[in-house]
């Protein structure tokens, strides 16, 4: 049978117990005969006897507390070493255990010895692949500077075409001017009027000749258009006929001689707020509520393009006067978009901190002017995108921006119901229009400037439609037909009619 360790502590203390006592016993049996003698009364022993014995007596006495002193050293002893064994025991535990985790932290340190190896090989390849790049980086910096300097050298051959043609037509005005001082010479003044009272217009048929416009007063057309509102109108380029959008999605065309219906443009998603049309009046452009321009061949009634990219309302349009294939776009999303229309894809992006309402393009093509609902009036270069100059032009929302025939004067209307008139070189004031019962109706209320650049008109929420002299900046006609706010006017290029649009969708020609 196999005893735990107390138990033969407990045998060992027993047994050293039981051997002192036998120890004790005998030499207590040794020295009984001498207790004995000395018990006994004997006269004749001395003093020396008597000593010898207390001697003795003594010294057992001694012997026992020694005997007593190495008991409790060895019951000391033996808890002691029963103590040893539990530490050590212990001890022996600690010990597997600390070899249990340095055999776990070897383990560890192989895997991340192996994962260390992995994440090297892996660092050396992306070193390589970086090499790589880098040197594929510097032979595309070498071919771009190429093509900079490529470019370069083309805008400089680009320029100097520029210059040569500018001096062929200043040789071809000075050859004008010199038939018309022979003319002047020859007599025929009548010609010679008819060139200082009128204005001389190009377009891609030739010189045609336009009078002056004359001042409106009479309504000769009253037209239902839209349902809902018609938020603008457009008069086709040197021509008679008037296009308009409104609220129920569909563009018309009309005739302004009869005031009759040509046609009717379908496919716009939303509401028309803006329209733009060609120079050669084959496309019409529609900005529109649904946050898409749409692009419609007149000749055929169908929708061309759908221009997809702003992601707010568009709320104004315009075509270059140099090019028909650049549109540029304004919307809620704070973006000027430059599109080509060949292609039917955005160019360029111009991103400002202020909604736009309305964009036109320079006469040049090479300006954009924009007004915001921060009242500035922005000019934009077209090429680099960079902003080239802004004014302040009104305290309020800028609602309308109309360009002069020469291209030296826009007119711009706000909501703070003034109708300034800038010079477009220096951004200076030239003029401002105003009338006590004047007040802008919308956003993009849109005004216009007459061909001859003699007058402005632009309508007012209580229904009237104002008239003002360019030169005297006062009102000199008040055409007051409509029921509802007036929305929109524009002036045909050939100097009358003058239409109006208001928020029932009822357009009236002036004559």
């Amino acid at each position: 049978m196999i005893m735990s360790p107390n138990e033969i502590a407990n045998n060992a203390i027993r047994h050293a117990l039981r051997a002192l006592r036998q120890r004790h016993l005998v030499e207590e049996g040794a020295h009984a005969p001498a207790f004995l003698a000395l018990s006994r009364p004997i006269i004749s022993q001395s003093s020396e006897w008597k000593e010898k014995a207390e001697k003795l007596e003594l010294e057992l006495q001694q012997c026992y507390k020694a005997q007593s002193r190495l008991s409790e050293q060895l019951v000391v002893e033996v808890a002691e070493g029963r103590a040893s064994k539990s530490s050590i025991e212990e001890k022996d535990a600690t010990i597997d255990n600390l070899q249990q985790e340095l055999t776990r932290a070897r383990d560890e340190c192989s895997q991340l010895k192996a994962d260390l190896e992995m994440k090297i090989k892996a660092m050396e390849l992306a070193i390589s692949e970086s090499q790589e790049l880098k040197a594929q980086l510097e032979a595309m910096t070498i071919k771009a500077k190429n093509t900079e300097a490529e470019n370069n050298m083309l805008i400089d051959r680009w320029m100097l075409q520029k210059m040569k043609d500018a001096e062929r037509l200043n040789e071809a005005n000075a050859l004008y001017e010199d038939m018309i001082d022979r003319l002047k010479a020859s007599g025929l003044e009548k010609l010679a009027q008819q060139q200082v009272d009128g204005v001389v217009r190009q377009s891609e048929e030739g010189a045609e000749y336009f009078v002056e416009s004359t001042v409106p007063s009479v309504c000769k057309h009253s037209i239902r258009a839209h349902e809902g509102g018609c938020g603008t109108i457009l008069f086709e380029n040197n021509s008679g006929k008037l296009i308009s959008g409104g609220q129920d999605r569909t563009v018309k065309v009309w005739d302004t001689n009869t005031g009759s219906l040509s046609s009717t443009l379908h496919g716009c998603l939303g509401s028309v707020l803006d329209l733009a049309v060609t120079h050669d009046n084959r496309s019409v452009i529609a900005a529109s509520s649904s946050n898409n321009l749409y692009v419609w061949d007149v000749g055929s009634g169908r929708v061309r393009h759908t221009l997809t990219g702003h992601s707010d309302k568009v709320c104004a349009v315009d075509v270059s006067k140099i090019s028909s294939r650049h549109v540029v776009s304004a919307a809620y999303d704070r973006t000027i978009k430059i599109w080509d229309l060949q292609k039917g894809y955005c160019t360029k992006t111009l991103i400002f901190p202020s909604n736009c309402n309305a964009v036109r393009f320079s006469m040049d093509g090479q300006t954009i002017c924009s007004g915001h609902m921060d009242g500035n009036l922005r000019l934009w270069d077209i090429q680099t995108g960079k902003l080239l100059s802004e004014v302040a032009g009104h305290s309020l929302a800028v609602t309308s921006l109309s360009l002069s025939r020469n291209g030296n004067t826009i007119l711009t209307s706000g909501r703070d119901n003034l109708h300034n008139l800038f010079d477009i070189r220096s951004l200076e004031v030239c003029g401002t229009l105003r009338a006590s019962g004047n007040r802008v109706a919308s956003n993009w209320s849109r005004s216009c400037i007459s061909p001859d650049d003699n007058h402005v008109a632009a309508g007012s929420a209580d229904g009237s439609v104002h008239v003002w002299s360019i030169s005297k900046h006062d009102i000199v006609s008040t055409l007051k037909e409509h029921t509802a706010s007036v929305l929109c006017c524009s002036w045909s290029g050939l100097g009358k009619p003058l239409a109006s649009a208001d928020r029932n969708g009822i357009i009236f020609t002036w004559n």
